[in-house]
């Protein structure tokens, strides 16, 4: 039985890896497939890449806890506003104050200078570039043969942006050993996660690796708390077990899509996962973790 090892740290090197791997296996699933493989018996393996548990990323416990810190600040952020009734602004200055402290490991303070990069000048700048090419291929839309949505290709393809790091599961898998969390964003418009969030929409998709089918449970859900920092509109939201991803085996899959509108969103998951295996439930904590994503 596979448990998280906290020996070997999650570089920002094997994190954007990570990415690449997903949206790779997003656009072109089949070059994942084995020789000889069986067909899939459902669409599930189009709308999303299912993560082999004995690949997946081993996590420094000292590194999580660090990250783990500023959820609660985030979430505060998306749950209240300051006295102007704006954004709380408190939160940029929390995670420049968590990035210097000289204690924080390494690989901490490189994520959090990432996303004090994204919620500054360097963020804007990318949003912007990315939204003038999605608003250049809208004005010369290819010709359609039905009712589907435009989903441009080439380099104004759908994004997939992973979170900033992965997480752990406390006691999600049988005999009560941790599992890794691994959680992405979609930006629409496209098809994956089912039914496929549309223009100005965040698909949000988290995956319990190693565990079984995702099972409802409205008493300790998973959350999603997001917060646009360019059109201040803020949610939270529940993430649910989706019939068309990963529902056939597993492992534990859940999903959600928000009405973010366009800009630059931060996003913390975090609460509790519902399982099935072997007939079992299983209900478990995540550990929070923290996402950026252009929509």
């Amino acid at each position: 039985m596979r448990t998280v090892r906290t020996r070997t740290r999650v570089a920002p090197a094997s994190l954007a890896a990570l990415s690449l791997a997903a949206a790779l296996a997003f656009t072109a699933p089949a070059a994942y497939a084995e020789p000889g493989a069986p067909a899939p018996q459902s669409d599930q393996a189009q709308e999303l890449p299912i993560p082999d548990a004995a690949d997946a990323p081993e996590v420094d416990q000292q590194v999580l806890d660090a990250l783990g810190a500023i959820a609660p600040a985030l979430i505060g952020s998306v749950a209240t506003r300051d006295s102007d009734g704006q954004v709380n602004t408190k939160l940029l200055a929390d995670v420049r104050s968590m990035a210097d402290n000289p204690l924080l490991p390494a690989e901490a303070a490189d994520t959090f200078r990432q996303l004090i990069d994204f919620l500054g000048e360097p963020g804007a700048t990318e949003a912007a570039a990315v939204h003038a090419r999605e608003d250049a291929a809208l004005r010369t839309p290819a010709a359609k043969d039905d009712d589907s949505p435009q989903l441009p290709s080439g380099p104004n393809k759908p994004r997939i942006q992973q979170f900033l790091y992965p997480t752990i599961g406390l006691g999600c898998m049988p005999g009560n050993g941790n599992s890794v969390g691994m959680a992405l964003v979609t930006a629409g418009p496209q098809k994956a996660p089912a039914p496929g969030p549309k223009r100005g929409q965040a698909g949000y998709v988290y995956t319990s690796l190693g565990t079984g089918v995702a099972q409802k449970n409205t008493a300790r859900s998973l959350w999603v708390s997001w917060l646009n920092i360019d059109n201040g509109r803020t949610g939270q939201q529940r993430l649910l077990p989706n019939a068309k991803i990963n529902a056939e085996k597993g492992p534990g899959t859940f999903t959600a899509i928000a009405n973010t509108g366009r800009g630059r969103i931060v996003s913390t998951i975090h609460g509790n996962v519902t399982t099935k295996i072997k007939g079992k439930r299983i209900t478990c904590g995540i550990a929070p973790t923290i996402g950026t994503a252009i929509i």
